[in-house]
């Protein structure tokens, strides 16, 4: 990882933003959200193929609308999507949930494409493990599902959310691909997760805090801010 002369970060060969646009929660507002975003300056999208919590064919409008007018070119775009075990998800199932895990995996990121209206992601994200205490076989088969994907040049980088020290471990011993991201929220009360930050550092892996704000609303409400924020503005 290093600093690419766009402002952003090189992760193994390939310029990331610093800051991503996150689209969940946005509903019927994504693609305008979106939009406003990319008019603003953001060049890096997070979406999930998770209908449950994202609205990603709304994200593919608003990067298709801002192509077309010229506004950007897809190159200049870092868009992020994931992979949601059925268990994260709802009725609006993005595979068939009777297939195998890396069939379903493979019928997501085909409707992932067609949403974003690409023909291929710039990082593909499992959205987090079968397990919230153990990397199990399942998630090892996802995994090789994701890598195999990148390998066919459908994904530039592979990343890996919502993942404990213990499954991150022994996701890094193992023979296949290592994860070029860690997408984790991240909590002041416990330590701003600084355990597995202090891995994907020995890794050379880019840790994404994600909820940062919403998630340490005792931070953010915090006297301090507030004068650093104004101190900041009258300086």
């Amino acid at each position: 990882m290093a600093q690419s002369s766009s402002g952003g970060l090189t992760v193994n060969g390939f310029s990331v933003p610093l800051i991503l646009y996150g689209t969940a929660w946005k509903e019927d507002r994504t693609e305008a959200l979106v939009e406003l975003a990319l008019k603003t300056g953001y060049r890096g999208i997070d979406t999930a193929n998770q209908r449950r919590h994202y609205f990603e064919e709304g994200v593919g409008q608003a990067v298709q609308k801002a192509i077309a007018s010229g506004l950007c070119r897809r190159e200049e775009l870092f868009l992020q999507t994931k992979f949601t075990y059925l268990g994260g998800q709802d009725h609006r199932l993005p595979y068939d949930p009777r297939a195998s895990l890396a069939t379903q995996v493979r019928q997501s990121m085909q409707s992932s494409l067609e949403h974003l209206g690409t023909d291929h992601v710039d990082s593909y994200v499992l959205h987090g493990p079968s397990s919230g205490v153990d990397w199990c076989p399942d998630d090892a088969e996802v995994w090789q599902a994701m890598s195999e994907l990148k390998r066919a040049g459908q994904t530039r980088l592979l990343g890996v959310s919502n993942i404990n020290l213990r499954q991150l471990h022994a996701l890094c011993k193992g023979d296949g691909e290592k994860p070029s991201f860690v997408q984790n929220r991240c909590y002041a009360r416990l330590g701003w997760d600084r355990s597995v930050r202090n891995l994907c550092k020995d890794r050379n892996i880019t840790y994404q805090g994600f909820s940062l704000l919403t998630a340490n609303p005792e931070v953010v409400n915090h006297s301090g801010i507030e004068i650093g924020v104004l101190e900041s503005h009258s300086g």
